[in-house]
């Protein structure tokens, strides 16, 4: 039931908020795209050509922050806790695999939505683009996405060194494709405008750059990346089945 996913989402987060260091670390990550971008701001000379580099700056670094928001609390909320012995009897208790699953994702999802609102709102102080403000519809449903593959991460990796490894490697996701279009938008094609990711960010490289967008497109786009972030909770509520995954061996 989603009441038992809710209890489940609210125990993470507030074990994760006592946690100060993993917040503070979160939230210097999401200021970390506005920070720089300012600094840059200040040594390129204006122009289009300045412009361009900003943009492309800007919106790696809030793609990257969907990712980063939630890393800390993704590592520890399946394998760290199998790792302490702690995920066992949480699942002897009588909640489907599924509600538990949505439980850990809700929690992580929250503070991958926060890096990521905390990401647009300091490069909306800092370059006064209040139009960033109104984009959740296309951008914000990759924080979701984020969440789920990193549960999928963490509920796949059976130690919690691995899952730190291979979650520092899905953040280079966004930021590989992110700096590939920055440097040959010719690549971008008119369906990658639909794919979760690139489609992020054409949309803000879009909205950066004052160009209108149609509201199909960001719908669109939402709708898609959040079936896929579905996609990624129902395999890891599938890997939960397995008693390798469990125990760790």
């Amino acid at each position: 039931m989603l009441k038992q996913s809710l209890i489940i989402a609210r125990k993470e987060i507030k074990d994760s908020v006592r946690d100060v260091r993993s917040v503070v670390s979160s939230l210097l990550y999401a200021l970390m795209g506005p920070a720089v971008v300012g600094m840059v701001s200040m040594a390129i000379p204006r122009g289009a050509q300045g412009s361009k580099v900003l943009i492309g700056m800007m919106s790696v670094f809030t793609l990257v922050s969907a990712f980063v928001g939630g890393m800390n609390i993704a590592m520890d909320t399946v394998a760290g806790e199998r790792e302490r012995r702690s995920l066992l009897p949480l699942l002897l208790n009588p909640v489907r695999r599924l509600d538990f699953a949505i439980g850990k994702w809700l929690a992580i999802s929250v503070f991958s939505l926060a890096g990521l609102a905390v990401n647009l709102l300091g490069f909306a102080a800092l370059l006064g683009l209040p139009s960033l403000l109104i984009t959740g519809i296309g951008i914000l449903p990759l924080a979701l996405l984020a969440a789920g593959l990193q549960l999928l991460i963490s509920a796949t990796c059976r130690a919690l060194k691995e899952t730190q490894t291979y979650l520092s490697m899905i953040v280079f996701l966004p930021m590989g494709l992110g700096m590939f279009l920055v440097f040959f938008p010719a690549a971008a094609r008119g369906w990658c405008r639909f794919l979760p990711i690139a489609g992020q960010q054409i949309q803000l490289e879009s909205i950066m750059s004052g160009v209108a967008i149609h509201l199909v497109q960001p719908i669109a786009l939402g709708l898609l990346t959040s079936a896929l972030a579905m996609l990624a909770l129902l395999i890891a509520a599938n890997r939960l089945q397995r008693d390798e995954i469990i125990f760790g061996d």
